[in-house]
This record gives structure tokens, C-alpha cells and sequence, in this order.
């Protein structure tokens, strides 16, 4: 094969003669220009080191102080009061010979350079500490719209100044505060008060007394631990693992603690992102549907039917994201236009694997990957994304896909289902890797696939969007959840699924980041094909193919007939999991965000009161309900909780279920419930949430050997609705109101209870709001159609209440 010759730069062979050697010029030629392409890399990363380690300082400040300096003194004006003097004095005596640089003039711009530069570094430390405090403040998230204070409007100028100039992707990690650690007896506070809707009398005084118990006797103790803890972390609940780099939808899919229960923390000390591991990474079921969440491609526009097409573009735009971000050329993501969001987690978004391991897996970050790994037909390809040093063009990575496409050779034995191993559970994937992966042809080719930037798979069927008929969201999700079980790879970072039609759509891991992350790079990529690259008239993309590019290289594997029957023994949990899943996605047209602002509430608050009656008229009583908010606010900050169902809502549902009441009442209540939503939300934005601490509190009580009989409770509560709001326009590369139909539906994920929903929601625009509902067959009692029903008749009679329609909006 003609990529295996040019992989070998030289060959030689011992004659009589002597040694002959032959020389590929080719295969000297490409590694050549990869050697050059990683240096130009590692002094892009020196240079970005530097930058993004003095800001929000610059060479150019530097020089402007120097200028001032050496200026002033040419005015006999000593600004730095007799100290360029005293540097003068202390400068060490260079030997004899060194010409010019033992004049005074020479030591005199020496003395004040180091001044200059003393003071340069100075004025860096002292602004980055102003933002630090500056940005510490977040009283302005709590006072309602178009109520500014004056002392919010003086803090935002401040900000704007300290801020300001060109920054990094990484520029403000060292600003950005740390996540505070909350008093525990405001903890508890807000823990009793989140629960005592969901409980009876009786119920409820067992759990405050157990709470107070804890309270007065153990959480003293873990407290202190945790504070310790936040004084040398950059986070207390995730301070980020090893790097092998610079700093490293909503959260959509969610594994929430109470899997802690079946997966305790060693009782040694380990340092850890404790959030991570003991969330994601110890977790021993499959990751598929239980971990994983999908996003969607645009659905109401049609590209190219080309699926190589497709592919061609997507594939390149997300090389360029990747090199942007490498070179930290994207800019961070900022609330109100001036308050930074951590980007930490980033990093870790191309060249990375999740690595099964029999009690934990890992996280393999690779600095650079210049390939893909494609699965097609059952089999396992590679494609080159570099020629030399340059980025293959759209047209011909389009050309490599389509050698794929056309290629007609045959799955190899055990290959066809091979990555149901990444489907199935963890441990008998980590000892089928160990065993039957670990020499020879597959651990190169198993190497491949995990070294890889990420994993693509092509797939045979087609899915699309119909208005009128639910089904194909709900198929189109359902591909991209699960597949077969053995066409995606669950572990890489994530999968780009491309159909038949050239729709497409992602399947992402979620240990490594959260789904806005995820998000950001998908806005890029839709918008980056549509607007930026484009296709022919005959659906193809722009430019001419070079034919000459090696084809893709087909992996070997050598899979015994053991290995085989544990990738079926896998295959067949996987499958038994993705078949017991129900997903019912649809498109609420009725009103969006437009009519939602006419009844003066947070769109959020409404969806998620909306949900509180659905699930009440669904299954006749409130139960522990789960949304995801952000701490990106904070250095190194994740997720926390929302714990949607309060008494404020409760008390709101119940009113509208029993129908005698006046629509003046109604409206109260529904103005109480939103408004101590929202304060909610802000409170676990901020760092004032409930479950993150309560989960550190668990781990630091197991690191000591010690059990809460409270805390225990706590975190083996299941989440029976489990609800995130997609995030949207974080990069705006276009005007939405321009091209309104440029909308994806967000992305959705598996139910966290056997016996709960997970709903996922997206307020797409003005006029329409997209939802994801998951929910198990095997439960008797759920059923995600008729919980979307609800969900649909709950937004209209709220809506109603107002007496606005979408003439209205």
C-alpha cells in the first residue's frame, strides 16, 4: 500500500557489497515539515506563555514605562526617587574587555530598564489583584433588569478599565476569584428548606434532626478540612487534574452524586479533581446513555445531501477551532460583555480519551494529534488531516471520506462491533483492554483510535427534522444517544455522527468538560460551514480534490474468539440499555422567549415552573428535581445545583391543579415561584449552592474514615427530574434575526432515575423552544410522550394566565 511505503523514511539492506541504503524522499520531505510544524507550535506556546502571563500588562506597556523613564531623567526629573541610583551602585562589576557596557551611560539605561521593569511587574500584580476583587463582586446579579445601582454601574467602568486591551483565551484564569466555600449552617438551611415540599411532617422532622446533628457534631470538623482545602486549591470541589498544556448546551448530561453510594471515595489521601473522578470517572456502569449527551445539527436548513461533503467542511472547521485554540486566539467567553468565564476546561476538548481502568478510568490528553479515526461499515479507518505542515482543504478531506464511502472490503472478525466495548461496562472493558489489547497490530490500531483528534463515524441511515411529525427529532436523537451501541466510541471526547443526507450531530463524554464547552466549539463549526466555507451547486465543497493524497489507512486487528464474546457479552448490555431508553424530542411552536418576556419573568424560571406542573399532573406529587447552573464565574468552576422545586412552586401548582382560584392569585404565586427561582440560580452561580458543598463535605467525611448518617441520606436521593437548559450564541458569528432558521434543537441525555425524566430544553428564539425528554420503558411509571403533553398543555395554561398571545410577542 502507498501509505505504508511513505511511512518508512528509509529502508536499508545488507549485500555483499556492503549496505544499501534507500532514501524516501517523500517520507523525509513530511518529517521534515512535521518537525518544523511542532517547533512553530512550541514557540507559539512560549509566546502565548508570556502574553497570558503579563497580562494585563504587554511588551508595548513595558516599553512605554521604560520610555518614561529614561525621558524623565533626560528632564532631571527622578521618578523613581534616587532607586536607578541605587541599582546603579549594586550592579555587579563586568571583567575588563566589555568595552561600552562599563561606560555610565550604558549602566545608567541598564540601572533604569531594571527599574522600569520592577515597576512594570508591580503594576501587573496590583491590577490583577484589583480584578480579582473586582470581580469577587457579584451583587449585580441580583438586582432586577433595568434597576441598575450606582454603585454596580461604577464597578462595571472599573472592570471595563482594568480589563482592558486584547486578551488571551487564558488571560484571566489567575484574575478570576475562587469558589468560596459556604458556611455549612446556611448550607443546611437552604438544604431543609429545598426538601420540606417533598415530605411529610413526620419525614421532615427526622431529616432536621439528623441535619442538626450534623450540623453541631461532624460538619465542625469536615468544615475545616474543606476551608483548608480552598486555601491551596484553585477550587474546592474541582481543582483541575495534571496538564500537559496551558490552562486547560448547559450541562446537559449529568451524573449526579448519589452514585457516590455504589462508588465511595478511597480512604486515603489522593490528589484529585474530586468532581471528576468520583462523578464521572470511578462511575463502573457504561457510559453510553448513563454519562454521554448528544447535540444537534442545524434543522430547519439543509447544506449538502454530500455525506462526504459534509464531512469535508465540519472536519476542517473544527481543525481550525483546534488551532485557534492552541494558539489561544479565541476570545473568552464574557457575561454582560465584561465579566470573564473560566475556560479551564477547554483544553481538553481535541486529543483526548477516556482510558478504562478496573476501579477508575483516566483521562489521556495528547498535546497534539494530527488524525482522525473513522468507523464506516463496521470498519476502522485513519485519515491524515496534515499534508506536511498544512491542513488539508475541505475539498480533500472530502476526497478521503469519500475513498472511505466507496471503499467495498469487509469488517475483519470481532471488528464490526468492536467499540460496544466502550458501550458495555467499564470493568470488562478495562480487562479486555488489558488482555487483548495491550501487543501486537491492536494495541497499534487501538492507539489510533484513542491518539486520535477525535473519532467520526459515518453512518448508513438518514435523519432529519419534520415539524408535524415528532418521531424524526426523536429518531434523529436516538441515533445520535446511542446508535447501534457499536458505531460510536464512547470514550473519545467526542464523536462527529455525519447520516447518509449530510445531516450530522455530535455524541460527547462528559468527565472532561460541560456541554456549554462543547457548545462553543459546535456554534463555530455550524456557522464556520454555512457562512465561511460553502459548497458547489452540485452540493460539493469548494476547490479541486488533490489526487494524489494517500488513501486512508485501514486498521488490522487480530481479535480471538474470546475477545469476541466479550465484545457480544458488551454489545448486549449496551443494547438491553439503549432499547429499555425512550426519547421523545418535539418543537413547541406555540411561543418562545418573545411571549415569555411580556409576562415579566425569567424565561428559565417559566420553563421550569411549567415543568413542576407537567410533572405533578404526570405523576400526582413533586419530586427532587435537578438543574444544572454554571460556577464558571469562579477559577476552575464546573457545575452546581438548582434544586427547581420549592415551596414557592409547589405551593403555585397546587393552586392551578385545584382550578378555584382568581387569576390575580394565580398570577402571585407564579410571580413568588419565579422570583425565588431566579434567586436560586443566582445563589448557585455565585457560590451560595447546596449540593456541591454537601458532596465535598462526603468525600473530606470518607478520606477520615468517618460516617453521616445525614450526608448519607442526602447524596442517595434520586433525582427524578433531571432537567438543563441548552446555552446558545456564545459566539456571535451570526445575526439570528437575519437567519432565523438557523437554529439547532440543543442536544439532550439519558434519564438519571429508572423511575425519573431527563428533560432537556432549548429557547431557541423568539417564536419556538425545542425539548429532549428521556424517560425508560422498563418504568411503569413514566412515559416521555405523555410527560411532553403535559409539558406542552403546561406552558399554554401559564401562558393564559397573563392573557398574552405570540400577536402579542
Amino acid at each position: 500500500m502507498a501509505e505504508a511505503h511513505q511511512a518508512v523514511a528509509f529502508q536499508f539492506t545488507v549485500t555483499p557489497d556492503g549496505v544499501d541504503f534507500r532514501l524516501s524522499r517523500e517520507a523525509l520531505k513530511h518529517i521534515y515539515l512535521s518537525g518544523i510544524n511542532s517547533w512553530k507550535k512550541r514557540l507559539i506556546r512560549i509566546k502565548n506563555g508570556i502574553l497570558r502571563g503579563v497580562y494585563p500588562g504587554s511588551p508595548t506597556s513595558w516599553l512605554v514605562v521604560v520610555m518614561a523613564t529614561v525621558g524623565s531623567s533626560y528632564c532631571n526629573v527622578d521618578i523613581s526617587m534616587g532607586l536607578v541610583c541605587y541599582i546603579q551602585r549594586h550592579l555587579p562589576e563586568l571583567p575588563e574587555g566589555c568595552g561600552p557596557y562599563q561606560t555610565p551611560q550604558t549602566q545608567a539605561l541598564l540601572s533604569m530598564a531594571i527599574f522600569s521593569t520592577g515597576v512594570w511587574v508591580l503594576g501587573i500584580f496590583f491590577f490583577r489583584q484589583t480584578l480579582k476583587l473586582l470581580l469577587s463582586y457579584h451583587g449585580w446579579m441580583f438586582e432586577m433588569h433595568g434597576q441598575t445601582s450606582y454603585f454596580t454601574k461604577v464597578w462595571a467602568i472599573c472592570v471595563r478599565l482594568v480589563s482592558s486591551g486584547r486578551p488571551m483565551l487564558y488571560s484571566f484564569q489567575t484574575s478570576l476569584p475562587k469558589l468560596p466555600v459556604p458556611s455549612v449552617s446556611d448550607t443546611i438551611r437552604r438544604y431543609l428548606e429545598s426538601v420540606r415540599p417533598l415530605l411529610d411532617d413526620k419525614e421532615y422532622h427526622h431529616k432536621e434532626a439528623l441535619a442538626k446533628d450534623f450540623q453541631n457534631k461532624m460538619a465542625p470538623r469536615l468544615q475545616k478540612y474543606l476551608i483548608l482545602k480552598s486555601w491551596w486549591a484553585t477550587n474546592y470541589v474541582s481543582p483541575p487534574c495534571p496538564r500537559a498544556c496551558p490552562p486547560c448546551l448547559s450541562a446537559a448530561a449529568h451524573t449526579t452524586p448519589h452514585s457516590l453510594g455504589s462508588n465511595p471515595p478511597p480512604t486515603y489521601p489522593k490528589v484529585s479533581d474530586w468532581w471528576e473522578e468520583y462523578i464521572y470517572l470511578r462511575g463502573r456502569t457504561p457510559i453510553m446513555v448513563n454519562s454521554n449527551y448528544y447535540v444537534m445539527d442545524f434543522v430547519l436548513i439543509k447544506n449538502t445531501e454530500l455525506q462526504a461533503a459534509r464531512l469535508g467542511n465540519v472536519v476542517h472547521a473544527m481543525i481550525t477551532y483546534r488551532r485557534r485554540l492552541d494558539r489561544e486566539q479565541i476570545k473568552p467567553v464574557m457575561a454582560l460583555g465584561i465579566v470573564p468565564m473560566c475556560s479551564y476546561q477547554m483544553e481538553r476538548m481535541f486529543n483526548t480519551t477516556r482510558i478504562p481502568g478496573k476501579e477508575t478510568d483516566v483521562l489521556q490528553h495528547l498535546a497534539e494529534s494530527r488524525h482522525v479515526a473513522v468507523y464506516h461499515k463496521g470498519r476502522f479507518f485513519k485519515v491524515w488531516l496534515y499534508e506536511g505542515s498544512s491542513l488539508l482543504k475541505p475539498r480533500d478531506l472530502e476526497l478521503q471520506f469519500q475513498r472511505i464511502l466507496d471503499d467495498p472490503s469487509p469488517p475483519q472478525p470481532g471488528e464490526e462491533r468492536l467499540a460496544a466495548l466502550t458501550a458495555g461496562g467499564r470493568v470488562e472493558w478495562a480487562q479486555a483492554r488489558q488482555t487483548f489489547f495491550s501487543s501486537g497490530r491492536n494495541k497499534a490500531s487501538l492507539d489510533t483510535i484513542e491518539r486520535a483528534a477525535f473519532f467520526v463515524a459515518l453512518d448508513e441511515e438518514c435523519h432529519c427534522h419534520d415539524p408535524t411529525d415528532d418521531a424524526c427529532l426523536s429518531l434523529y436523537g436516538k441515533a445520535l444517544l446511542h446508535g447501534n451501541c457499536c458505531n460510536r466510541w464512547f470514550d473519545k471526547s467526542f464523536t462527529l455522527v455525519v447520516f447518509k443526507n449530510g445531516k450530522m450531530g455530535l455524541n460527547t463524554e462528559h468527565a472532561w468538560a460541560d456541554a456549554p464547552i462543547i457548545g462553543h466549539l459546535w456554534e463555530f463549526v455550524l456557522a464556520t460551514d454555512v457562512f465561511h466555507l460553502g459548497y458547489t451547486d452540485t452540493g460539493h465543497c469548494l476547490g479541486t480534490p488533490n489526487a494524489a493524497l494517500p488513501h486512508p489507512q485501514r486498521l488490522q486487528w487480530d481479535i480471538p474468539e474470546q475477545c469476541q464474546a466479550v465484545i457480544e457479552r458488551s454489545y448486549q448490555v449496551a443494547k438491553a440499555l439503549a432499547d429499555d431508553v425512550e426519547l421523545y424530542c418535539f418543537q413547541f411552536l406555540s411561543f418562545g422567549k418573545g411571549l415569555i418576556k411580556k409576562c415579566r419573568t425569567s424565561p428559565d424560571a417559566f420553563v421550569q415552573i411549567s415543568l413542576q406542573l407537567a410533572h405533578f399532573r404526570d405523576r400526582g406529587k413533586f419530586c427532587l428535581t435537578y438543574e444544572a447552573s454554571m460556577t464558571r464565574m469562579f477559577r476552575e468552576g464546573r457545575t452546581e445545583t438548582v434544586r427547581s422545586c420549592t415551596n414557592e412552586s409547589t405551593a403555585f401548582v397546587k393552586a392551578m391543579v385545584e382550578g378555584t382560584h382568581k387569576k390575580a392569585d394565580l398570577q402571585s404565586l407564579f410571580r413568588k415561584a419565579s422570583e425565588k427561582h431566579q434567586n436560586m440560580y443566582r445563589l448557585a452561580m455565585t457560590g451560595a449552592g447546596i449540593d456541591r458543598h454537601l458532596f465535598c463535605l462526603y468525600v473530606v467525611s470518607k478520606y477520615l474514615g468517618v460516617s453521616s448518617p445525614f450526608l448519607a441520606e442526602v447524596l442517595s436521593e434520586p433525582w427524578r427530574l433531571s432537567t438543563s437548559q441548552t446555552t446558545q450564541f456564545q459566539i456571535r458569528m451570526f445575526d439570528p434575526n437575519k437567519y432565523p432558521n438557523h437554529l439547532a434543537p440543543g442536544g439532550g441525555f439519558g434519564p438519571v432515575a429508572d423511575d425519573g425524566y431527563g428533560v432537556s430544553y432549548m429557547i431557541a428564539g423568539e417564536d419556538t423552544i425545542f425539548f429532549h425528554i428521556s424517560s425508560k420503558f422498563s418504568s411503569s411509571e413514566t412515559n416521555a410522550q405523555r410527560f411532553g403533553n403535559h409539558i406542552r398543555q403546561a406552558l399554554l395554561d401559564i401562558a393564559d394566565l397573563f392573557q398574552v398571545s405570540k400577536a402579542d410577542s
